[in-house]
């Protein structure tokens, strides 16, 4: 019986051995004004604990960082950015809408 995979074989047909060659999916880049983003929620149990999860923002990476240290002192909460989302800690849904609004910030009805 012939061995039909070989080391370093050429699969063909869009068929690789690894994963490397697989594009990886690009964040949006799309840079929006605060009155023009269409926010919501979403929560999520980690560990027992909810995570508010505020999405999906469309601003330059730095913009977001400094959103995201702002929103936390305010809140008095820990958060963090992830794919242009914001992930706060706790159910705190309230809020963070009031906080985005007053800069701006518009949401899904």
């Amino acid at each position: 019986m012939k061995n039909v995979f070989v080391m370093g074989a050429d699969l063909g047909d869009g068929w690789a051995s690894d994963n490397k060659d697989v594009p990886q999916k690009q964040p949006s880049s799309d840079i929006k004004e605060p009155n023009k983003h269409q926010l919501h929620f979403a929560k999520e149990k980690r560990r027992g604990k909810v995570v508010t999860i505020v999405k999906p923002f469309y601003l330059a990476k730095n913009d977001l960082q400094a959103l995201v240290k702002m929103l936390k002192k305010k809140l008095g909460t820990g958060g963090t950015v992830k794919d242009n989302n914001l992930e706060f800690q706790g159910d705190i849904p309230d809020q963070v809408r009031k906080h985005l609004e007053a800069l701006g910030y518009t949401f899904k009805k």
